[in-house]
């Protein structure tokens, strides 16, 4: 991509309504549009991002047997009638819609009540299960007060995983297998080091205890206790002294600090599967209701998660597996012999099958630099009249102050 040809721009200030930092320096840097409150368009560069979260999610999930679909976002208010969960007053957070002909649809806020009833024409026997399916698909919350960025939306893409189990052992097998699916996803991401699996509680989805993944930052709106040595963690809401005994938590090993909320499992037992009639025969022919659990990472809150926490004050730090491009080609310059050098770096690069982002634009060396920070690509490579003449480029890391001069082909394999 030539930045010249990249219609979004820059810009000094976030939007005096923006008071989240993920949010403000996204659109700063190009990579959002706010529509309304809660509500943000994905820009080009947004959008590389987001398909990269996105298919590191789906890697993991397909690595541990995950089947992906794409379910509708117009719900029958039916299903849910079954489950008890269409009422306001039980899920106070649904769009409605009514629908010309007469009644009303459901516009998805989750898909446990839809993928319980689509399996009751899938599975009959125990020959049929365990079955783990998964979609990445936009749902839509009424949350009485957007905030925190695109960390807490009305609108937004999320991975929704579903496993449909023959006893509890194999249930919580995959439950385990799972949550390590997640660590690996945070590690990838850049924030495994801060992010910790958290007893919570279950919510409108499920009695008792249930699993969050907690990162910390200054910007979360939950409270965790921490033990960051044995790496547990609880939550406020849950936190006294019968949990912290039955999970092996020592109040004295504990810190307190905010948190954001960057994924969830929940043990659904048969809740569903009894509302809505998925059962399985056995080995002896008993008719037995299916056990089952769901999984969900919401990818922008991801997205803007991983923007609170390795941000810093000259803008965004991607790390190199979700940055939009791998290397930010800088020209300094009309100079035509840097041009030429610069056009044949990008050519080469472009070979290599390598990312690249090139700054093309006639602007001012500060202003480019200033860019090249605040949109965060890990890698920076620096032609100008001085390298030029060496036939060399200069390469500084996002995360470095000092750059270096180096040969062509000693900075084509550092990408």
């Amino acid at each position: 991509m030539r930045q010249s040809k990249l219609f979004t721009k820059t810009r000094k200030e976030a939007p005096s309504d923006e008071v989240s930092k993920n949010a403000g320096l996204l659109i700063r840097a190009g990579f959002i549009n706010k529509e309304m409150a809660g509500v943000y368009d994905y820009l080009p560069l947004g959008l590389r991002v987001l398909k990269k979260i996105e298919n590191i999610v789906r890697e993991e999930m397909n690595a541990i047997g995950g089947q992906e679909l794409l379910m509708t976002t117009l719900q029958d208010p039916e299903v849910w009638e079954k489950s008890g969960r269409w009422s306001d007053s039980v899920v106070d957070n649904w769009f409605k819609t009514e629908l010309a002909s007469g009644g009303q649809l459901g516009i998805a806020n989750t898909h446990e009540e839809p993928i319980t009833a689509m399996l009751t024409h899938f599975v009959k026997s125990y020959k049929d299960l365990p079955v783990y399916i998964y979609q990445f698909q936009t749902k839509f919350r009424n949350e009485l007060r957007a905030k925190s960025g695109i960390m807490r939306t009305r609108e937004f893409l999320m991975k929704d995983l579903y496993s449909f189990s023959r006893s509890e052992e194999e249930f919580r097998d995959f439950y385990e297998t799972c949550a390590s699916a997640y660590l690996k996803i945070f590690e990838k991401v850049g924030i495994g080091a801060v992010t910790y699996r958290t007893i919570a509680a279950g919510g409108s989805f499920t009695a008792g205890l249930t699993d969050e993944f907690q990162t910390v930052c200054d910007a979360g709106e939950d409270i965790i206790y921490v033990d960051s040595k044995n790496r547990k963690a609880i939550n406020k809401e849950v936190y006294n002294d019968e949990n912290l005994s039955k999970f092996g938590l020592n109040k004295s090993t504990l810190q307190e600090r905010k948190s954001i909320e960057v994924g969830n499992i929940f043990p659904l037992g048969t809740r569903y599967t009894e509302a809505l009639g998925l059962t399985f025969q056995d080995e002896k022919g008993n008719s037995i209701p299916v056990i089952m659990g769901s999984y969900g990472i919401g990818l922008g809150r991801l997205l803007g998660t991983i923007v609170e926490v390795l941000s810093d004050d000259k803008g965004i730090v991607w790390p190199k597996e979700v940055s939009p491009f791998a290397v930010h080609l800088v020209r300094l310059g009309e100079n035509e012999k840097v041009i030429l050098f610069a056009d044949k770096i990008y050519q080469d690069l472009q070979k290599r099958a390598v990312e690249v982002l090139y700054d093309d634009r006639d602007l001012r060396p500060g202003e480019k630099f200033a860019d090249s920070d605040l949109i965060g690509i890990p890698l920076r490579f620096v032609v100008s009249e001085k390298t030029v003449v060496k036939e060399k480029v200069e390469v500084k890391s996002r995360t470095e102050s000092d750059s270096k001069l180096v040969s062509l082909e000693k900075a084509f394999k550092l990408v």
